[in-house]
């Protein structure tokens, strides 16, 4: 796996080829699979933890705003 860098990198440039292009489908795949090799990697192994983490910040931030009764926060508007 030593040239894991260089498959992101042709990835990424075949993501920016597609994008070019105008080839949508293709710039989301190539995206993708750089991403996923860049996640394989030791550097990218905290990817999926630190958006998790992010992700429950977000939603621990907006459940109380959400699940408040609608007559109970006295607001104006």
């Amino acid at each position: 796996m030593d040239s894991v860098g260089l498959l992101i990198l042709a990835s990424v440039l075949g993501s920016f080829l597609c994008a070019r292009a105008r080839s949508a489908s293709g710039a989301v795949i190539f995206g993708l699979v750089a991403l996923g090799l860049f996640v394989a990697t030791p550097a990218g192994a905290g990817v999926p933890g630190a958006v998790a983490e992010f992700l429950d910040a977000l939603n621990s931030a907006a459940t109380p705003v959400l699940s408040e009764p609608a007559g109970g926060s006295g607001a104006v508007g």
